[in-house]
């Protein structure tokens, strides 16, 4: 039998939606409360879904029948709704990133820690059937010992098309911090954790113009690092090559690929569930499609609540963890601090490699048989 957790979702903006679908796919999931600083959003989402209650921030926090909230607020708000929440004695998932600072997200690990609270957050992807895939290919030993691997994230910014893209150069912005936790969180649950970092990054232009048509024409001040590039050194041996870029109108770069001592693995678009996976081995003359074993193909965004959800009630460690989502976020601002001074930068934070899903048929989206 499945038994449900109470969640509260606050912040009701663009991402909220595939959250509040997740309410509908995942039956450990009960959403009983929506809240946003503008309580019309709150409202809107909460008629759109058919959520019980639309209310303020502090009414949230203060409800007790909810048990987790799910922090979707903007970055900068991060770390003050997931403390508020922790001080209200609930569990907390937070999307990415963790938070703005490191600091903040120790205390935030650390309160969790002192109270008997579980804290997770975004991005959930790598428990998407296709990076769930090429974990398999990995532990099966498919392209031998992994030795080095490439990571590229590069597009003109989202000035052209989202509705609010201020937030995206200020502190907690920039393509680091936008697209980097996809990109790492899964470099983590495939090679492991990141032991030393060093970076380059500059900030290309001092503003932006926005061009979607209700901004157009709209100047945004840049005060982040709009183009980074650096490498990486894991634990287990391999060191890979990252770029993450605001400022590149067009390229031929892959996502990831893994390069092992027996073949190469090409990883799918880790914003995404599904694949293609392709591997070529030292004796393929081209490359080949690996069906995917595992399910959640689909945009599962919540599946890291409902994994949550299910440790909660089983006892056992949930796969996106606080630990692993700060891992990411020191691993994020290693890359700026190395370039500011000239100097690799040693991770000081740990984490471990997020155990599998469970290998076997096709798992519905309402179903928990494969995160044990």
């Amino acid at each position: 039998m499945i038994n449900a957790m109470k969640v509260g979702v606050i912040g009701c903006g663009n991402i909220s939606a595939i959250y509040f679908e997740a309410g509908r796919k995942f039956r450990n999931i009960e959403i009983v409360a929506a809240a946003d600083l503008h309580l019309e959003r709150a409202q809107a989402r909460a008629e759109q879904f058919g959520i019980p209650k639309a209310c303020a921030v502090d009414d949230l926090l203060a409800d007790p029948d909810v048990e987790i909230v799910i922090n979707l607020t903007v970055p900068a708000a991060h770390y003050g709704v997931c403390l508020s929440a922790l001080q209200a004695g609930k569990h907390v998932y937070v999307e990415k990133p963790f938070s703005a600072t490191r600091e903040q997200g120790k205390r935030l690990l650390d309160l969790a820690a002192e109270k008997g609270l579980r804290i997770g957050g975004a991005p959930d992807t790598f428990l998407g059937g296709g990076l769930q895939t090429c974990r398999k290919i990995l532990d099966d030993g498919w392209i031998g010992r992994p030795v080095a691997a490439t990571a590229f994230v590069m597009n003109t910014g989202p000035e052209g098309w989202h509705p609010s893209p201020d937030f995206f150069y200020k502190a907690g912005g920039g393509p680091m911090f936008d697209m980097g936790p996809y990109y790492l969180t899964a470099l983590v649950s495939l090679l492991g954790p990141i032991q030393r970092i060093s970076g380059s990054a500059r900030r290309t232009h001092p503003e932006r113009t926005a061009t979607s048509e209700a901004l157009y024409g709209r100047k945004i001040p840049v005060e982040i690092p709009t183009h980074v590039a650096g490498t990486l050194d894991f634990e287990s041996g391999p060191v890979a090559s990252m770029i993450m870029s605001f400022d590149v109108h067009a390229h031929r770069l892959p996502n990831i690929e893994i390069y092992g001592a027996e073949g190469t693995l090409a990883v799918p678009d880790p914003n995404c569930f599904d694949g293609p996976a392709l591997v070529r081995r030292l004796d393929d003359r081209e490359w080949r499609e690996t069906p995917l074993a595992f399910g959640y193909r689909e945009n599962s965004r919540g599946i890291g609540v409902a994994d949550m959800i299910d440790a909660i009630q089983s006892g056992r460690a949930h796969r996106a963890s606080g630990e692993l989502t700060y891992h990411v976020l020191e691993a994020m601002h290693g890359f700026h601090e190395a370039s500011e001074s000239g100097r690799s930068y040693e991770m000081t934070s740990g984490c471990a490699r997020p155990a599998p899903l469970k290998m076997g048929p096709l798992h519905d989206c309402a179903e928990m048989s494969a995160f044990r």
